[in-house]
């Protein structure tokens, strides 16, 4: 009963020999603090992660639509249509084969 009074007093904090109890409270707050700032650093880290994850699938989307475009473009019909407006046809006759004779 001492004991808890004495604590309920605070007097542990007032006595000669305070010093190393008021040592140890400071050390432990401190250590607190570290831990709370550490934690807050994982939060932001995590939320960062997050953020970045979205944004990778979002560009791998966008990366997706334009290689289904660029297939389409690359089509023999969607290069004719588009060479037919500047006057160019496909060729009619098959190419001729050009062979050089080694002397």
């Amino acid at each position: 009963m001492k004991n808890l009074r004495s604590i309920l007093n605070i007097e542990f904090l007032v006595k000669e020999d305070a010093l190393k109890n008021w040592r140890m409270i400071v050390f432990l707050s401190v250590l607190a603090v570290i831990m709370i700032s550490s934690g807050h650093s994982a939060d932001k880290k995590i939320f960062k992660i997050a953020s970045l994850n979205t944004e990778i699938k979002a560009l791998k989307s966008d990366f997706i639509e334009a290689k289904k475009e660029l297939l389409v473009l690359k089509k023999e019909s969607s290069v004719t249509r588009v060479l037919a407006g500047q006057g160019v046809r496909p060729a009619t006759q098959q190419p001729i084969k050009i062979t050089i004779a080694n002397e």
